[in-house]
């Protein structure tokens, strides 16, 4: 009879993600993490610090800055690359309109407006493997993803292109130009996540957990006042207990009412959710029934 330990789920998915992201530093000469503030990135950063202690992080950070993030999500940003003795690039979506590379669009939602800087950062660096916190279980595009993904020279993504991964081989093989976007956190799920912050103790911005706060309503979404444009006439400030799921653009990530001020009653509420974070708060993704698609085809996260 074997004596070997048997794993607990929460460590099965620890294991496969560090597994990942030392095969990304064997095998890649130039990978950055994409790191917004955000509970995914949070949690990728933080299994990175494991991968490798106790040795630094041999990556830099990432971050698309939309110049309509929250407030308390831009500071915990900037206190967890000083802790942490980080390097952090930030591609500012602001440079490229001033410029005239990129146009305000209508609705002021700035997220499907990341794609430029984003490769132009890529390019710039010489990135060739660019590590990201999305899941599986967040919407059907990134659910088709590999753990490796191939981009083509303009960042764009084929799902024709993909390439087989059985028993955790990975291929990383990419021509000059291309790049790979990786995914570690490609197998767990929103509770998996809120779970394992919870065993591991981490700290996330306060605005994952109930608090109260002006929002106003604007297509069956609570958003957030700001200068990015909201409210608009008609739309009235109401204030109310809610907590976010996701972080993104303060234009379209919505608020969910909720009264989940502690881990627990976090872990609790999601377990007793029919939608995705993205589905039930993220207005870039209802665009059309293939927003997400069709911008990771252009390049996007």
């Amino acid at each position: 009879m074997s004596t070997d330990p048997v794993l607990s789920h929460l460590e099965l998915l620890e294991s496969e993600a560090v597994h990942i992201l030392r095969e990304v530093a064997g095998e890649f000469e130039q990978p950055v993490i994409l790191f917004s503030g955000g509970k995914d990135s949070i949690l990728m950063l933080h299994l990175a610090l494991k991968a490798f202690a106790p040795a630094a992080v041999p990556f830099p950070l990432l971050h698309v800055d939309t110049g309509h993030n929250f407030p308390e999500v831009l500071d915990y940003r900037d206190r967890t690359v000083a802790r942490h003795g980080l390097r952090l690039h930030v591609a500012l979506v602001q440079e490229f309109i001033d410029r005239g590379e990129l146009q305000e669009r209508p609705d002021r939602t700035r997220n499907p407006l990341q794609t430029v800087p984003l490769l132009a950062a890529i390019d710039r660096n010489g990135f060739d493997a660019v590590l990201g916190g999305a899941r599986r279980d967040e919407e059907k595009a990134r659910a088709k993803e590999r753990i490796f993904s191939l981009r083509e020279e303009f960042g764009g993504w084929d799902p024709r292109r993909q390439r087989p991964e059985l028993w955790q081989l990975y291929n990383g093989r990419h021509s000059p130009g291309e790049h790979v976007r990786v995914f570690p956190l490609s197998n767990w799920t929103e509770l998996d996540v809120w779970q394992y912050i919870r065993r591991e103790k981490i700290e996330l911005p306060a605005i994952y957990y109930a608090h109260e706060r002006e929002v106003f309503a604007r297509n069956g979404m609570w958003l957030a006042p700001g200068e990015w444009g909201g409210p608009e006439q008609g739309e009235r400030l109401e204030k109310r207990r809610v907590r976010y799921r996701t972080v993104g653009d303060m234009s379209c990530t919505g608020a969910v009412e909720s009264a989940a001020d502690t881990i627990e009653k976090v872990i609790t509420e999601i377990a007793a959710s029919r939608l995705s974070e993205r589905g039930a708060t993220r207005a870039d993704d209802r665009l059309s029934g293939t927003a997400m698609e069709d911008r990771k085809r252009d390049g996007y996260f």
